[in-house]
């Protein structure tokens, strides 16, 4: 297995998973299927701010996907990402979502952010085992705050901090 950055040629199984996550799980509180084009404009916007798409790729394809982006708009928040992280489901369980985790660290670390941030689903509590395990840190619940599968979903915030800096730089 390599990770590696994401391309175009790697979209459609990028779409692939989101949507499988979409339709089949609570990593993700959206709904809606998206296609290519959507997951292509994606990949640009991300690119665009200087954020990285990763893939891991073995040779058979795409097995997952890992981003961070602005955690929220306001400058004040310039050193705070939030990451995702999506394997394909029948490669769950084999460390590729601790692999794409660590690169994404170095990649922030890289970018000299200070915070990654996880939010994810109370009920996925290996997700929150593995955030642990990567030195993530409980910071809190919020109960009822989502919706999916028709039943009200609780979020956990976890945040990593990724330097020593003692106040932010200029």
């Amino acid at each position: 297995m390599q990770i590696r950055d994401a391309g175009i040629a790697d979209l459609e199984t990028i779409t692939e998973i989101y949507n499988d996550a979409v339709e089949h799980t609570t990593a993700i509180w959206n709904e809606k299927v998206v296609d290519v084009d959507d997951r292509a404009a994606w990949l640009a916007d991300r690119l665009r701010a200087g954020y990285p798409v990763l893939v891991a790729v073995d040779d058979g394809g795409v097995l997952g996907y890992a981003t961070f982006g602005d955690w929220r708009p306001h400058d004040g928040y310039r050193y705070t990402v939030e990451h995702s992280v999506y394997v394909r489901s029948d490669q769950r369980g084999r460390g590729l979502g601790n692999a794409l985790m660590l690169a994404l660290i170095e990649r922030a670390r890289g970018l000299r952010k200070h915070v990654m941030i996880a939010a994810v689903e109370s009920g996925n509590t290996g997700s929150i085992a593995l955030h642990e395990k990567l030195g993530f840190a409980v910071t809190g619940q919020m109960s009822q705050v989502g919706a999916k599968f028709g039943r009200w979903l609780d979020l956990t915030f976890l945040q990593l901090v990724l330097d020593d800096e003692q106040s932010p730089r200029s």
